[in-house]
């Protein structure tokens, strides 16, 4: 699968590939079934599990254009603060929370991101991304 977003979308002049993905998840075994389900859909996955290590990633991949991060992770800073400091820095990224403990508002959320309950059917996650690129 290849999503493309555009410059109407987020005022880049060129279409955005969208199969690269970052996965934040502190849960290893949800980690990997995310990572599996995404690379078998055909995109090009990285995985962190926290948000200091998805830092490192991304300023090392600028081809990342799609993160998925749990919010209640350990370390220096949860997944709503890590989401919004990929927002500040990095514009284009389309973001996805997911919490299984938390729910929060899109208010609470940076600009083009959606949250997901966690557990999430994959279908569902996938239509969320796709609608998010239209």
């Amino acid at each position: 699968m290849r999503a493309r977003l555009t410059d109407k979308n987020v005022g880049q002049s060129k279409p955005i590939d969208m199969n690269s993905i970052l996965i934040v998840e502190d849960e290893a075994i949800i980690r990997f079934e995310l990572v599996d389900f995404f690379e078998d859909e055909g995109y090009c996955v990285h995985e962190a599990g926290n948000a200091d290590q998805a830092i490192a990633i991304l300023a090392q991949h600028s081809s990342i254009r799609v993160v998925l991060t749990d919010i209640d992770m350990p370390g220096s800073m949860d997944g709503l603060r890590l989401a919004h400091y990929i927002r500040e820095r990095y514009p284009p990224t389309l973001l996805l929370l997911v919490s299984g403990r938390v729910s929060l508002p899109q208010s609470a959320l940076p600009t083009h991101s959606a949250f997901l309950s966690k557990p999430f059917d994959p279908a569902r996650l996938m239509r969320t991304i796709e609608d998010m690129t239209r």
